[in-house]
Formats: structure tokens, sequence, C-alpha cells
């Protein structure tokens, strides 16, 4: 009777599948984009906030009004940037759940384990933070969904302004995090954000949303068909009282995500490929645009770290975030046995935690739906927001540099393709025509230098035979 097999512990962090692989490079690509672009507008916005010769043109652009009163959506610019282009940032986050449940890292429950418990952790953690610290200072517990949100691009541009190459272990990590992440703050503000309903306008948007899905059931295709319905659901959703991104969200689950035999893509892939440098191209950085300008000066920051409600989300955000991802990571592979990737230490988790404490899109929305009633503090969580972004960037700068050299190493490795088939050589090991193509390889490099090895040793026989040359040359002593 054979012994029992004892089962290999998985790897947390390993190696991706190639598909996964290209889906999370070509995500993260945009997303940088978009980023970066992110990280202008949040600095324009700033500088026309605070530039005096400006004046109030930034106040009075933000809330100038358009839009048809009789359907309910005159709304400020401000506002049409928040629930308006936001939706379609909410519609990609939407595809890119269903993505990731169908075919991505959370179709596997023990795989999807790591990600859903660390995005869970890193969300009860800041609340948490927040709860205590204004509890503790007598503030308003309205904020306490604030810090719990985290802003993938404005993550990755980071990573691309200080230059650092994450493995692509890593980087897919993040990647779902932020997707679960997402959901999560969908549901906070669906659930704690509706205040007053309109059943009316909230049937309306249902049945918007079946028609939606019977046309995707039936396969109808034309752009001009899906627009206008959405345009419509959301507009009905607006009017129910509950936040209109849900509507984007609620569109994007919808599509179907899962490869037909003959497809290279599904619908909800090509879709997002659409759809995506739209959302991180212009409907974030516009949102940012007119979110981000807040008053800047030594008494504004001062008070960030002074009142309650301020310093909650800053804590939140550098310290919550931080120590609920690690500690939702490193508890979910004790328990799971799932083992650190040999490549990997526990302190490269704890370095991309204190990336996810960058929360911007989402924390910004979340703060003005929570102070809604009190400009003035809704303005405050703003800055604090800025600040505790700021805060853990800096702290994931220099955490990621000094591992910098490691990631170098292991994203070359990644990429190298020696073969020169498109495919890296590490997805390659176990192919043996693999091997037959390195080995001629191999044999070329070898056979050209045997050659030059014959041609030098040639080459220093005939300068040896030469009079005077190195071979008659008198080495004794003069």
């Amino acid at each position: 009777m054979s012994a029992p097999r004892t089962p290999t512990p998985r790897k947390a962090f390993g190696l991706l599948s190639l598909p996964e692989r290209n889906f999370v490079a070509e995500a993260l690509r945009t997303e940088t984009v978009g980023g970066v672009l992110l990280l202008l507008a949040a600095v324009a916005a700033l500088a026309w906030a605070n530039i005096p010769a400006l004046g109030d043109s930034y106040e009075t652009v933000s809330h100038w009004h358009f839009g048809p009163e009789s359907l309910g959506l005159n709304l400020s610019v401000a506002h049409w940037a928040a629930d308006g282009l936001l939706a379609i940032f909410f519609f990609v986050a939407g595809v890119e759940l269903k993505r990731e449940l169908v075919a991505g890292d959370l179709r596997d429950p023990k795989a999807a384990a790591l990600p859903v418990v660390a995005a869970l952790c890193g969300m009860i953690a800041p609340a948490v933070v927040y709860t205590i610290t204004a509890g503790a200072g007598g503030g308003s517990l309205a904020g306490w969904a604030v810090p719990t949100a985290t802003d993938i691009a404005f993550a990755l541009a980071v990573l691309a302004v200080i230059g650092t190459s994450l493995p692509s272990a890593l980087r897919a990590f993040l990647l779902t995090l932020a997707v679960v992440d997402d959901l999560f703050a969908i549901l906070i503000i669906a659930v704690f954000f509706t205040e007053q309903l309109n059943f009316a306008a909230l049937g309306g948007a249902v049945a918007g949303l079946v028609v939606f899905w019977l046309l995707l059931r039936k396969r109808v295709r034309g752009w001009y068909v899906y627009v206008p319905l959405a345009l419509v659901i959301w507009g009905l959703m607006y009017n129910s009282g509950i936040h209109a991104t849900i509507a984007g969200v609620a569109m994007g689950l919808m599509l179907r995500c899962h490869r037909e035999e003959g497809e290279e893509e599904s619908p909800g892939e090509h879709i997002e490929h659409l759809v995506r440098p739209l959302s991180a191209g212009f409907a974030v950085p516009l949102f940012a645009l007119f979110s981000a300008g807040v008053a800047v000066s030594g008494d504004a920051l001062g008070k960030v770290f002074t009142q309650p409600e301020t310093l909650g989300v800053v804590l939140g955000l550098v310290v919550g975030k931080t120590l609920g991802i690690f500690g939702g990571t490193w508890l979910t592979s004790r328990f799971t046995r799932a083992s650190l990737s040999d490549d990997l230490a526990w302190a490269d988790v704890f370095a991309v935690a204190s990336l996810a404490g960058i929360g911007f899109t989402v924390s910004l929305l979340i703060g003005e739906l929570a102070f809604e009633d009190d400009a003035t503090m809704a303005g405050s969580v703003k800055a604090a927001v800025l600040t505790g972004s700021l805060l853990a960037t800096v702290l994931a700068t220099v955490l990621l540099k000094i591992r910098n050299a490691k990631y170098r190493k292991l994203a070359e490795a990644e990429e190298r393709d020696e073969d020169l088939d498109g495919v890296p050589d590490v997805y390659e090991q176990d192919d043996p025509e693999y091997h037959v193509r390195m080995a001629e390889i191999l044999e070329k490099k070898a056979a050209e230098h045997r050659r030059l090895a014959r041609e030098k040793a040639a080459a220093r026989d005939a300068l040896a035979q030469v009079p005077g040359g190195a071979g008659d040359r008198d080495d004794g002593p003069a």
C-alpha cells in the first residue's frame, strides 16, 4: 500500500498563468497612463483653487448648473462629474469584477480567499481606526467609510513615477485587491448613503436593467441601442435616490466575460478595452479636477492633524489600510497553509499594502456624500484624503525603493524571451519544443565561439613566429 501523498503547499503570489499575465499587463498599462493624468488633474485642481489671481473661478465653474430641470437633472459641473462621469468608472469596475469572477483569480475559491480577505480587512481596519480616532476626539462618525477605498490608478501612477517594476504576481494582487475593494465601496455607497427612495424611478431603473440584460441575452449588437438605454437607466437611478454610479456597476456585471469557442475575446473584454481608456483618461481625471480643489494653507494643513474627523481619515489611510491588508494577507496564508513565493518576502507584501493606502477617487466621493450637509467639513475631509494619500505615497516609495533592485531582476526574468517566439521563457519550461529551440540557439553560439577561438589561436601563433614578435621577446634580465 503506497503512502498517502502530501499535498504540495500552494504558493501565495506565485507565477501567473500566461493569459492572466497578459491581461494584467494590458490593464495596468491603461491604468498607469490614467493614473498619471489623474495626478496631473489633482495638481491642476489644487493650483486652480489656490492661485489668488484666479479668484473664485474654481468655485464658480464647479457650481455652475446645467441640464434638464424637468428630468431632475439640472446639476452642477462637480455633481455631473461625481454622479455622471464616475458611472463610467464604476461600469469598468463592474466588468472587471465580472471577469475576475468568471475567468480571473476570483473564480477559484482558494485563490480568491487571499485578495478577498485582504481587501475586506483593508476596509474594516481603516473604518475602525477612523471610528476610534474620531470617537475619542468627540468628532462625527459619519466619515467612517472615507478611508476604506483604494485608488488603483493613483497607486500605479506612483509606481510609474518612482520607476518601480513590481513582479507580475504583486501587480495582479494589487489589481484584484482594487477590484474587490471597489465592490465593497459600491456596497457601502448603495447601503449607507441612500436616504430616501423614489420607488417609481427605482422601478423604472430596474425595468431598464432587465431590458439591458435581455438585449445582451439575445445577442443584440450596436452601441446606438445600448448607449441611449444606459443613459435612461442612469437618469432613473439618479432620481431614485440611490447613487447613480450603481447603475454603471449593474450594467457592467451583466456583460458576458467568458469566451466561447472561436472567440478571441468575450463581449465584456471587448467593451472594457473600448471604455477603459475613456474612464481612465477622461472621466476620472475630470472628476479629480472638480473634486480635489481644496484651499491649501498652513492653517488648513494644521487642522488636518488636529480635527478628529480629518485625523481619523489620515490615520485610516496610512495606518489602517496598511495593517489591515498586510494582516489579512498574513492570516489567510497562515490558515490556508499557502506559503509565500520563494522570490518574495513579507516586507514586499507590507510595501504593497502601504501603497493601497492611496485613497483618492472613491474616498473623495464618499467624503462628499458623508458630509453633504457640511461644506466646511467636506472640504477638510478632502484635504485629509489628499494628505493621507501623500503620506502613504511617501511610505510606499521608501519601502519599494529598498527592494527595487530585487523587483527589477524578477521583472527581467519574467520578460526574458531568448528564443524570440513572443512568449516569455519562464512559461515554456515544460515545452519540449522550447528546449529544442534553445539547444539550436546555444549550439550556434557555441559554434561561433569555437570559430572565434580558432581565429584567435591562429593569430597568436602567427604573431609568435614573426621575428621580433612576442615569441622572440627577450624576457631575461638586462
